[in-house]
């Protein structure tokens, strides 16, 4: 076992339940000061449900389009003279109407049971009146005009290619629990009188004694009987650093121990778990999150109102004026018009174009609710862990003593923790490598671990100890002035301090730090030139929070915040009029990230916490943020853009079909209305598109 003692240890490390006593706790564990860190449900069936009917639809919709007289005219060639030829077009188009219009004929209906008219009862509607109204004319009733066929079979495969990409788009954050879920093991080593046996870890109960092997989960929450081992709970705080756990300490819930067996005693499982409570906090703070209402609803729900009056305007117009052929013409022309092809897609289209270049630029879109409201965002929250710093270990000091160089401590130091795998031993190797020539690097042999002090080997013939107070105690060994001088300062600012002795000499110590990213300077720079706020929240002790907040130009800090108490955090946030933007890594964010405004998920981070945000950040440069705001800000324009264009469009396009100008020879035919419903679609899809000219590279955001 590897261990130091840290100089300090502010704050609490980042678990699930209350931090057990930590007494002799080492410094490789060192930096406790690292602490601190069903909406959607459906949605994945009802994308595999429309991508299947949509391209049903659309290879069904190629012969009614290939056989329809407009089109066949329009390009030039002829049909066959047969008489199957005329009855293609009615078969194929009923086959659409009834299997790919059939999601819009129920949610029409749905939407007129409980009159909030909205798309699905506008597209119903139209494909309604244009499937009848084609049969009347393919059954030579009244002797009406009004072939439908083709424009019936596109006006559906365009609305199922929008409810589709939109679908598609919309993120679901129900994988969250299931990540959680698979944190732990399927079973467990129970111990009895007879031995261990393996057992299902749904059968365990309170009071149980269980083996956790070295490199195996803890099966559930319980209290260390017999052992001592260093514990990677990373996969429930998101920190990189493993933790030291011994007798009569707390283990949670599937983190594992890395180095060493332990005997565990169940004190909490099934729903009463930590883990299962941050998954109640998850689900909790996702159903709580409020569904923004569509633009395009809004739209449609207009356009229904409007088309319904107009058409039944102008059906009574023409018909008082003598004309009921015209009267029948008008009124179908008006409300196939009126059906939202352009509007459709006017949102899906930008959102599935807005996700693409997001993935390109290393942002995932999982709800693009989320990337829509990112442009009202006045406050980020960073979690400071692995999210604003890289987190972990790093030499941020070396304080030699007189006649030793930095060189010199460096290369003992390293050379003692050479063989060991800890994270602390590979930060001072990996400095030595840096900052020491080769040729003054040095070996050592008999390396030994010295529970709870340090470690120990032999380097050119003497022993060298590296450890915290632990060691300089057990040695009884006194640290030089001038060394001692500048390690006050390193521990007021909360880093671990590891002391170097050849001996019965101390040659210097090293500070050991989770070193700030170089990118969180300029992110945070860049959002306050946008006008947002940055807060930053962690469980470390308040000396340490404020040192990154002060190096940062952080506004506003929460410190020594419990795992728990993150998305309480992110409430008072809200509750003073601030639409806030988590960004975090750790399972214990998850809560907040689901309760932000956007959660955003560092990629580096645990799979619940992925899951459980709303965007995810590919990379861990914190300013990827930036272009998630640039992309949120350039997709909602496109959105309005192509909302005005279309319901603009409808706007003066119906009361042209309803024949207000037909005084002056104006007038819209059915076939022509389909054309410049085909056309308006085209101008949306053509100002969506635009959007791929948007630079979303964070390095030149972070410049403007």
């Amino acid at each position: 076992m590897h261990n130091h003692q840290p100089e300090i240890e502010p704050g609490a490390t980042k678990t699930t339940l209350p931090p057990a006593p930590r007494a002799g706790h080492d410094a490789h564990t060192a930096d406790a000061a690292h602490g601190g860190h069903d909406r959607h449900a459906g949605h994945g069936a009802h994308g595999e449900m429309f991508r299947r009917r949509f391209w049903i639809s659309l290879v069904l919709s190629v012969p009614v389009v290939a056989f329809s007289h407009m089109v066949a005219d329009l390009f030039g060639y002829t049909l066959p003279h047969a008489p199957w030829v005329a009855w293609i077009p009615p078969v194929l188009g009923t086959v659409i109407f009834f299997y790919g219009g059939m999601p819009f004929l129920t949610g029409g209906w749905t939407e007129l049971r409980s009159r909030r008219p909205g798309m699905m009862l506008l597209i119903g509607m139209a494909i309604g009146v244009a499937f009848v109204a084609s049969w009347v004319t393919t059954l030579g009733l009244g002797g009406f005009d009004l072939d439908f066929w083709w424009e019936l079979a596109l006006l559906i495969v365009i609305m199922l290619l929008g409810h589709w990409l939109e679908m598609r788009a919309l993120g679901s954050a129900s994988g969250a629990l299931e990540a959680l879920a698979a944190m732990l093991p399927d079973t467990a080593e129970k111990i009895t009188d007879d031995g261990t046996r393996e057992v299902p870890s749904a059968e365990l109960a309170v009071g149980d004694l269980v083996l956790v092997r070295s490199g195996g989960r803890v099966p559930a929450d319980g209290t260390i009987a017999d052992g001592r081992a260093e514990v990677d709970e990373s996969m429930i705080s998101g920190e990189s650093r493993p933790v030291v756990r011994q007798v009569g300490d707390t283990v949670v819930a599937g983190t594992v121990a890395t180095d060493s067996s332990l005997r565990v005693r169940i004190t909490a499982v099934g729903a009463d778990t930590a883990l299962a409570g941050i998954q109640r906090m998850v689900a909790d703070a996702q159903a709580s999150s409020s569904r923004a209402q569509a633009l395009a609803d809004k739209a449609a729900a207009f356009l229904f109102y409007f088309a319904a009056v107009t058409g039944a305007l102008t059906f009574a117009v023409w018909t008082l004026l003598g004309n009921l052929d015209e009267a029948v013409v008008r009124t179908v022309t008006v409300l196939v018009i009126a059906c939202p092809h352009a509007l459709g897609l006017a949102i899906p289209l930008v959102i599935a174009i807005s996700t693409e270049r997001a993935a390109r630029a290393g942002v995932l879109v999982k709800d693009c609710l989320a990337l829509e409201r990112m442009r009202t965002v006045d406050v980020v929250l960073f979690d400071k862990t692995g999210t604003l710093t890289q987190g972990r270990h790093q030499v941020t000091g070396v304080a030699p003593a007189t006649g030793v160089t930095d060189e010199e401590l460096l290369a003992v130091a390293a050379a003692v923790e050479a063989d060991s795998e800890h994270p602390v031993a590979r930060a001072i190797v990996a400095a030595a490598e840096d900052r020491v020539p080769r040729d003054e690097r040095v070996t050592a042999t008999d390396f030994r671990s010295l529970p709870g002090r340090g470690v120990s080997a032999v380097v050119d013939g003497a022993e060298v100890t590296v450890g915290g107070p632990a060691m300089l105690r057990d040695l009884q060994l006194s640290v030089p002035d001038e060394v001692a001088a500048v390690t006050g300062g390193w521990v007021r600012r909360g880093a671990s301090v590891l002391h170097v002795a050849r001996g019965a000499r101390v040659l210097g110590a090293v500070a050991l730090e989770d070193a700030v990213r170089d990118e969180s300077h300029r992110a945070i720079e860049a959002l306050h030139a946008r006008g947002v706020r940055v807060a930053m929240i962690t469980g470390d002790a308040r000396q340490v929070a404020d040192a990154v907040a002060a190096d940062l130009d952080i506004d506003e800090v929460f410190a020594e915040v419990l795992p728990e108490h993150k998305d309480a955090k992110v409430t008072e946030l809200q509750q003073r009029g601030h639409r806030v933007a988590m960004v975090g890594d750790g399972v214990n964010d998850a809560p907040a990230l689901a309760r932000a405004d956007v959660g955003v998920a560092i990629g580096a981070g645990t799979d619940v916490a992925i899951e459980s945000a709303g965007v995810v950040l590919a990379a861990d440069d914190p300013r990827a943020v930036l272009s998630i705001i640039e992309l949120s800000r350039a997709g909602y324009r496109k959105m309005w853009q192509n909302l005005v264009w279309a319901t603009g469009y409808n706007i003066v396009a119906v009361p042209l079909a309803a024949g207000v100008l037909a005084f002056a020879g104006v007038a819209i035919s059915p076939a022509v209305a389909a054309v410049l419903m085909s056309v308006s679609t085209i101008v949306v899809a053509l100002n969506a598109q635009l959007l791929r000219r948007l630079d979303l590279d964070p390095a030149r955001l972070s410049r403007l």
